[in-house]
Parts: structure tokens; sequence; C-alpha cells
């Protein structure tokens, strides 16, 4: 048998054995009760306790085995896991059913054991969160062994050069050294990133502002589901957008005026970011600020403040923890985003202060290392890991400053549950 139809077999087996065992686990329980005996739970209780000892132990035992053969090299025939794991299944359907009795306490089992899947989905962040650095880290390590980690953070000419050739054992074909100055892919991706959020913060916060304090109920059930629509538009639709209608438009105003434009500049797609992200910002600001207390609203009427004022000093104040969290899950959005500056700002590191001038992003920059036919153990490919690396700390001590504002802001207005 194939691998897949064995584990087909194996999902329907443990499905009938759970459905034994929930009958099986049950009917005891009924007849224990009916005899006159207290039971600490009911009988479903007991059913679905009975359903976990069976199935619970059978899945780890198959998901341990996965993971000693995908990480650890192991050779176990499928056949013989899943087996092994039906096994576990019986053992545990018939523990199941000789713990069916007047002293056991069904209910608190069955929390415990829900408990411990709600602390492991808790976890998934942590270890997601070490997973990254420790695919990213290694990489990176091989990379700084090649090239001086100052020149990468301080260098303002990213120039791969011949790299690839080095790496392939044919250096000596190589006709320039290559360059590794981060800067520039750094300052372009700060640029179109604070073009993005000149954009979308005021323009979301406003839109947000309106929607919670001054829009009829039936603008509001229109307007908001139309503007949270930019969200799901694919990102190659704006990069299109940012391409063909923004850039020609950024083009000829700034013609207007006396100043040469490139078609490829950071504007065009700066704006269109924004437009994208605002969704991001408007939405949670909206949720933030219609979760302000109606008496701090009444109280500042009554103080004798006009409804712009309470909400220029009381409300938005009151929701800044939340604004602050609304604006950070924006600027990490912008920081990721590749196809709009792909499409509508080019891949030419470019340092400069000019918005109307093409440059690219980190982003970008790892996508070109990573695809194509280099060599991996180039110093051109493993600088994408280099890249993500730093990337990552910087989005990281975004987080870590973020959060130290919402603590303040929280203690201020001492507002502990927006």
């Amino acid at each position: 048998m194939q691998t897949n139809q064995i584990l087909a077999t194996f999902c329907g087996t443990l499905l009938v054995l759970g459905l034994i065992a929930f009958f099986l686990g049950r009917s005891k329980a009924s007849r224990v009760r009916a005899a006159g005996t207290s039971m600490h739970a009911q009988p479903d209780q007991y059913g679905w306790f009975t359903v976990l000892s069976t199935a619970g132990p059978a899945v780890l035992v198959g998901a341990v085995g996965a993971f000693f053969m995908l990480w650890m090299g192991g050779d176990i025939p499928s056949f013989y896991l899943l087996a092994g794991s039906l096994i576990v299944a019986c053992v545990g359907l018939m523990a199941g059913i000789y713990l069916v009795k007047p002293n056991f306490h069904a209910r608190k089992a069955i929390e415990a054991v829900v408990r411990f899947m709600l602390a492991g989905a808790a976890m998934v962040s942590i270890f997601t969160t070490f997973g990254i650095l420790i695919s990213i880290v290694g990489e990176a390590i091989r990379f700084f062994q090649m090239q001086s980690f100052w020149d990468f953070i301080t260098g303002t000419t990213w120039d791969p050069g011949a790299s690839f050739l080095v790496a392939a054992g044919r250096g000596g074909e190589a006709t320039s050294a290559a360059q590794f100055g981060s800067v520039p892919l750094f300052a372009g991706t700060f640029m179109i990133t604070f073009i993005a959020m000149l954009v979308a913060i005021p323009v979301g916060l406003l839109s947000a502002i309106y929607m919670a304090e001054f829009a009829p109920e039936k603008v509001r059930t229109v307007a908001k589901p139309v503007l949270e629509v930019l969200a799901g538009i694919p990102t190659v639709v704006y990069g299109f957008f940012a391409a063909i209608t923004v850039a020609p438009i950024i083009v000829a105003v700034a013609a207007f005026f006396g100043i040469e434009a490139s078609f490829s500049n950071a504007l065009a797609p700066g704006i269109v970011m924004g437009i994208m992200i605002i969704p991001f910002i408007s939405s949670l600001s909206d949720d933030v600020i219609s979760s302000v207390p109606g008496s701090m609203r009444e109280g500042a009427l009554a103080l004798g403040m006009t409804k712009s004022e309470m909400i220029r000093d009381v409300v938005v104040p009151a929701a800044m923890p939340g604004i602050i969290s609304a604006s950070l899950l924006a600027v990490s959005r912008a920081l990721g985003e590749t196809m709009i500056v792909v499409m509508a700002a080019g891949m030419r590191p470019n340092l400069t202060a000019n918005p109307f001038e093409d440059m690219t992003t980190v982003t970008v920059r790892i996508v070109s290392a990573l695809t194509g036919d280099l060599e991996f153990g180039s110093a051109e490919t493993l600088s994408a890991f280099a890249l993500g690396l730093v990337l990552f700390v910087v989005t990281l001590s975004l987080n870590f400053v973020s959060v130290i504002m919402i603590r303040r802001f929280r203690e201020k207005y001492r507002i502990n549950n927006l």
C-alpha cells in the first residue's frame, strides 16, 4: 500500500476507535449512575475522556515518529509507525474504559487536556520565533565569515559582482571585488515605508474616528466593509496600479513643477503601499476607539468640552495603545512588501534622499538573491540570510519600542482593558 492509503486507513481506523470509545465510556458511566452511585461528571464527559485517552496517545506517537523521521533522519516504515500508533490507541481505549469510575473526575481531566492544548497553542509563536532564528542565523554566520560584518552594516555600495564565480571555484575570472554594503537597501526600505506611513496613518486614523464617532449606522454598515476590501486585493494588482497609473501621474506632476522624476521612483510604491495598509490601521483603530468607555465621553462633554475636543483630548489618548499597535502592524506589513516595490520602484540599490529616483528594498534583494541559478554557497545567495537577520532584528526592535510606549500610555490613562 502507498503511504497516503496507509494514512487514510489509519485516520479511518482511529475515527472508528474514537466512536467506539465514546459509546463504551458513556454507556459504562450510565450503568454505574443508574445503579445509584454518585458520579463526579456526566456520562457524556466520561465518553469524551475515553475518546481523548484513545486518540491522544496515538496521535502523539505518530507525531513523535514523524518528527524523528523528518528531523533526526530516522528510518521507520510508515506501516509499522501507524500500526504502532493504533496499538497505542487500543491500549488507551482500555485504560479509558477502566478509569470510568465514580471517584474519577473526568471533567477535570478533560479540562487539564484542554488547558494543555491551549498552552501549546500559546507556545507556537515562541517556537516559531526560535525557528526563524535557527533557520537564519546559521547561514548568516556563513556569510559573515566571507564578508566583513562592519562593511555589511556601514557600506554604501551593494554590488555582488562576480561572487558566484568565486563560489564555483572560478574566482580567477572575477573582474571586480564584491561589495555588500546594506545601507542603500535599508535606506530604500525605510524611505518607502515612511512614505507609506505618511499616507496610511493620517487617512486610516481619521477614517476610524469618523466611523466610530460621527458616521451614521447606515453609512458605517456600508463604508467599513468597502474600506476593508482593500486588504483583500492581491499585492500584484497594487503593483500594476503603482507602475501604470500612479508613477506616470507623479512624473507628470513633477515635470509640471520642473522636477525630474523617474518612472521607477520610490514615491509611487510608497503611496500605493500606504493605500494598501489603510484598512489595517482603520479597522483596528476603529475597534479600539469604539472600546473606549462611554463614561469618559459623557464626563468630558459634561465638563463643557465640544465633541471635537472630547475626541482629541480624551478618546484618542485613551485609545493610543491600540492605535500604536495598529500602526506597528502596518509598519511591519510595509517593511515586508516586495511585489509593489519590484514593479514600481525597480531593483537598483540606490542610496539617495530623492524619492523621485528609483531604489529598492531589503525584501526585493532577498528574493533576487534566492532565485535564479546562483550557487547556494555563494556570498550573494548567503547575503539574503544576513539581510533577513538584520531585518528581523529591526522589526523586533520596533516591537520592543512599541510595547514600552503602549505600557506608558496605559499607565498614564489607567486603561488596561482596551
